[in-house]
């Protein structure tokens, strides 16, 4: 559940309140009773613990970090080998000789 910041405008009251984002906002101010306590815009409360993040977390799909004693072989700068020759067509979707394509 979040935590939602209210201030009173009248007396200036200012209170921190646990609720449900389906619950109807508060009004009436827990101090002085007038119907002007409003929720107030505030930042996220956000903190990272331990020892971070890399760029290298998670990206090879396992969840584990990459084995720092074993030569990583493919780098961001290695280019695929170009062939020469094209690749070859690639056959008919129905394969049954049934349309022009196939015959």
């Amino acid at each position: 559940m979040p935590i939602y910041a209210y201030k009173c405008s009248s007396c200036g009251h200012a209170q921190d309140v646990l609720q449900k984002v389906a619950d109807a906002p508060l009004t009436v101010c827990t101090a002085c009773g007038a119907p002007t306590f409003a929720k107030q815009l505030t930042a996220a409360g956000f903190q990272l613990k331990g020892n971070g993040w890399y760029a290298t977390d998670f990206k090879n799909g396992t969840g584990k970090k990459p084995d720092a004693t074993k030569p990583d072989t493919a780098t961001a700068d290695s280019k695929p080998a170009q062939t020469s020759t094209p690749a070859p067509a690639a056959a008919p979707a129905c394969g049954a000789g049934a349309c022009p394509a196939c015959s």
